[in-house]
């Protein structure tokens, strides 16, 4: 129904200012804009006729916004004009589509006279005053009661898609200046992801990201060139510039790549994988033979790319019913892309009716699809940031004692070795500090396992609070503790003990039975011998002036002095 009013109205529109029958447009008023009406077009299957042939012929009826397919690669096209406007009109017609064609020619006949034609190679249409941004701009003048019949040869490099529009002279400034805005959006949604990406690539380096961009690099490449970007840009049209839209092969290999490693098909689902194996190989081979002839091989990109959407939406449906987490994120973006491409598809085949969304529908579902993968690469990040962080916790766990969040002995010794090698290294001291809590077990047999454990706590925590963040702190079981101290010599370990003796000393704990607990510690100390000495060793030495200490009172620092040499 909106359809219908839409034709309805702009069927009402230009009732005001021409009236139409077949290929005949009459010009009653200005200003002139005219961008729905009818032509007729002849399809030149020898590529070879002259003007005189062709005028002859048989025109059928079309719109002047058209899509014939690929068997009309050489297509003339018929316009009459006549004036009714009572003064003499001045008018341009536009080819807004002339940068994607081979060549175009203009033959202007004036009361069956041929008073004037124009071709335009696209290879040397630079200079041509003809051409403005990819868009061929014809200026004609018509007296009052004159009528004008003019002949358009389209010959494209493969799929004929024709738009001619009329204009008055401010109209025509507003189309050429107002052109391209919508297709420039979508080449720089594109460049922000290929920049996205690449700052993804540098911080995950996985192979999909490759895949990726190079699928971005080949779509904004695609959508610049097929919808006139790089035409309307930088002037870029012809043979050498149309060998770009292997761009529209290359995209759907590197999506394909991309879907075989981030689902990892080769390694979980092998009859899929062959599926999508196949697909890149006719994709493959279409590439190669494109190097030698690109028009052949872009004949039936079409129904390739059709193919392509059957094979790759039935494995992603697959992969969705065998539990993939990710594909069904794949599947809302590959929808649009399916939705938009096969409108796109019936349009070039010439199966549907021209419209703004079936000329642009291969950009609008590439956009999409390239948003919907982008999330999906962010997503898998963050699933594999998840499982790391997963790790990295059971490793830390792994690593520390659960009560004190200490490490533990087996992480001390490795973190140990690695410090002893950096002190010789560095001809720098290394010293121990054993600490054992003083009357432990009384402390248990009294106010309980619950109180001894809030003990442990406490001389941990104070044990972290009088230490630095380089030195190393382990509880090895029950209330023994051993700290490394990097850089300190056997008279800073002494003040370090004391410190921490004298810290603990004025702890006081209550209790569950609001009692008063005051509790101390004895504390061996050793400096290693770098010459000789392991950790383990120096470890078993304050031990030893740990229970020299316990002996001589408890709550005091003993240390046993290094070996003379």
């Amino acid at each position: 129904m909106m359809q219908f009013c839409r034709y309805l109205c702009i069927s009402f529109c230009l009732l005001f200012t021409f009236s139409s029958q077949a290929s005949s447009v009459v010009i009653k008023d200005s200003p002139l804009n005219l961008t729905h009406f009818e032509l007729g077009y002849f399809v030149d299957e020898a590529q070879t006729l002259a003007i005189e042939d062709v005028a002859e012929k048989t025109f059928s009826p079309t719109g002047n916004y058209t899509t014939l397919g690929t068997s009309a690669r050489v297509t003339w096209y018929k316009l009459e004009l006549r004036n009714e406007a009572k003064n003499t009109q001045e008018f341009y017609i536009h080819l807004p589509y002339a940068y994607h064609v081979r060549s175009v020619a203009f033959y202007e006949f004036r009361h069956d006279t041929l008073v004037r034609s124009e071709w335009l190679d696209m290879n040397d249409a630079t200079d041509s005053p003809l051409m403005y941004r990819g868009t061929v701009v014809y200026p004609v003048n018509i007296a009052f009661g004159d009528t004008l019949t003019l002949y358009v040869r389209s010959h494209v490099y493969s799929h004929q898609w024709f738009a001619l529009n009329l204009h008055d002279s401010e109209g025509s400034k507003r189309a050429l200046i107002g052109a391209k805005t919508d297709i420039a959006l979508m080449v720089g949604m594109m460049l922000a992801l290929v920049f996205y990406n690449g700052l993804l690539y540098f911080a995950t380096s996985k192979k999909e990201n490759i895949y990726y961009s190079f699928y971005l690099i080949s779509g904004l490449l695609w959508i610049a060139l097929s919808y006139g970007l790089l035409a309307n840009l930088f002037g870029w049209y012809g043979d050498e510039v149309f060998t770009l839209n292997l761009s529209l092969i290359t995209m759907p290999i590197f999506l394909l790549l991309f879907v075989m490693s981030i689902f990892e098909t080769k390694r979980f689902y092998p009859t899929e994988h062959r599926f999508l194996q196949f697909m890149l190989v006719l994709l493959s081979a279409t590439l190669i033979y494109g190097f030698v002839d690109i028009s052949g091989a872009l004949k039936p990109a079409s129904s390739l790319a059709a193919l392509m959407m059957v094979i790759t939406f039935s494995v992603s449906i697959s992969l969705y019913r065998k539990g993939n987490p990710l594909v069904k994120y794949f599947l809302i973006g590959h929808s649009f892309f399916v939705l938009f491409n096969g409108m796109a598809v019936l349009f070039y085949k010439g199966l549907i009716t021209p419209s703004y969304i079936s000329h642009f529908g291969v950009g609008i579902g590439i956009v999409l699809e390239a948003l919907t993968l982008a999330f999906i690469i962010s997503y898998r990040i963050k699933i594999l940031e998840d499982i790391r962080h997963s790790q990295e916790e059971l490793k830390r766990q792994a690593a520390t004692d659960p009560l004190t969040k200490l490490y533990n002995r087996r992480y001390f010794y490795s973190e140990a070795d690695y410090l002893l090698e950096v002190a010789k290294t560095q001809n720098e001291p290394l010293s121990v500090l054993v600490t054992d809590i003083d009357h432990f077990k009384r402390v248990n047999d009294t106010y309980g396992h619950q109180t001894g454990d809030k003990v442990i706590v406490e001389v941990a925590a104070t044990l972290k609070k009088y230490c630095r963040s380089k030195d190393l702190i382990a509880r090895f079981g029950g209330e023994e503790f051993v700290m490394l101290l990097p850089g300190v010599d056997e008279q800073e370990a002494h003040k370090c003990a004391k410190r921490i003796l004298e810290a603990i000393q004025s702890l006081v704990l209550i209790t569950d039975e609001q009692d008063t607990l005051k509790f101390t510690v004895s504390i061996g100390v050793v400096e290693i011998d770098l010459s000789c000495e392991t950790v383990e060793m120096a470890v078993n030495r304050a031990d030893k002036a740990l229970y020299q200490a316990k002996h001589s009172g408890r709550n005091r620092i003993c240390i046993q002095q290094k070996t003379p040499d």
